[in-house]
């Protein structure tokens, strides 16, 4: 039978109707039994409010599919993953994963643990739907957010539509943020732009030294690629800097987050310009509108930017198992590479069946408004 299309909550779900019978090949394989869904994410220590976002994503998705029947007419159900953003977890959340019995992981978000785990994953046969955004990670499995070959170009035509001719990176040497300030930095030297670069240690309270030594040459604009919780300490330090802060400045998309504004103050996060994803509140299209109630009405909460990228991922995933007819690990990966035209909240969704990567992505650079929302420069 093929699956019948149905909307639910204003989503198109696609679900097969009729009795799984025991000469069924699904029945015997699978039983009636959940499928497990694997949710790995920084669901404590500094990153977790985009660790919190992202599985409130995937337990949107997973409410709303079970409402209506389920994959196959079978329930889903999550187990968490915290990874705490720490790759010395990376190899024991696949092992908890395997022992959950999952199906397919959503996550992991950091770079530095995707790069040691998603191969693991596949090892596993447990189908992975990742949220890293390093090149590093092409191949291994699918993801529905921008990689760095994608979010670096956008840097570059910015910066270079500024008329800059010096720019000083301050820079987390992890391997995401580390590669985007590479690949930005080799664009910039190639038109005759100086470059330098200062790294950023993870956790301190106060960049003051590290932000004094990037303008002591005054440059025409401070780069700063690091993740949220130290981005927003370098954003107070410029905006405490006389010379700072008449300095243009650019922040990676890892600070992309909600709590960098309410961290760093309005006045420090609107000196600066974000590369990234807006929030789910600020992304085009009547599907992100409809995400974005759905999720205040489940959790009582704005969503974040993540969130509604995992709300996608379980949705593309959800529909490549009822494309397949089965959930099985090889049956689904082909139909996930293959994904193609699929409307999601986050815009139109295909695959790259090569790479594994959204063909198109929404990445925009953005500003913080009078609201203390990032927006979409005009």
């Amino acid at each position: 039978m093929k699956p019948r299309r149905i909307t639910s909550a204003g989503f198109t779900i696609a679900l097969t109707f009729g009795l799984v019978t025991a000469q069924s090949p699904l029945s015997h394989a699978q039983g009636h039994d959940p499928i497990v869904i694997a949710v790995e994410a920084p669901l404590s220590g500094a990153q977790s409010s985009n660790g919190i976002d992202m599985l409130r994503g995937v337990r949107l998705a997973v409410r709303q599919v079970n409402a209506s029947g389920g994959v196959l007419g079978r329930k889903v159900s999550i187990v968490t993953i915290d990874d705490k953003a720490d790759p010395n977890l990376a190899k024991s959340s696949v092992k908890k994963a395997t022992k959950a019995d999952a199906f397919a992981v959503i996550g992991p978000y950091n770079s530095s643990v995707g790069v040691l785990n998603l191969p693991l994953y596949l090892d596993s046969k447990i189908v992975p739907v990742h949220m890293t955004s390093t090149n590093d990670t092409d191949g291994d499995g699918i993801t529905v957010q921008p990689k760095n070959d994608q979010i670096a170009p956008i840097e570059f035509d910015y910066v270079r539509s500024s008329g800059v001719t010096s720019v000083s990176m301050l820079v987390d040497p992890s391997l995401y943020t580390q590669g985007m300030a590479d690949r930005l930095a080799s664009s910039l030297q190639a038109i005759g732009v100086t470059v330098t670069q200062i790294p950023i240690p993870e956790g301190k309270d106060d960049y003051t030294a590290e932000v004094a030594q990037a303008v002591a040459n005054e440059p025409s604009m401070v780069y700063v690629s690091t993740y949220y919780p130290e981005g927003a300490r370098i954003a107070q330090a410029l905006q405490s800097s006389p010379v700072a802060s008449s300095t243009a400045c650019l922040m990676g998309l890892a600070n992309v987050d909600a709590s960098f504004i309410n961290e760093a103050g309005l006045p420090a996060s609107q000196h600066c310009v974000f590369s990234g994803v807006p929030t789910a509140e600020e992304m085009p299209g009547k599907r992100a509108a409809a995400f974005v109630r759905e999720y205040k009405k489940a959790f009582g909460s704005d969503p974040g930017v993540w969130g509604i990228f995992t709300y996608d991922s379980a949705r593309v995933l959800f529909d490549a198992i009822e494309e397949a007819g089965t959930a099985r690990f090889a049956a689904t990966m082909k139909k996930l590479k293959r994904t193609k035209n699929y409307k999601g909240a986050t815009g139109t969704i295909s695959i790259d069946p090569t790479t594994g990567n959204r063909k198109v992505v929404p990445v925009y650079i953005l500003e913080v408004n009078s609201s203390g929302a990032f927006v979409i420069t005009s």
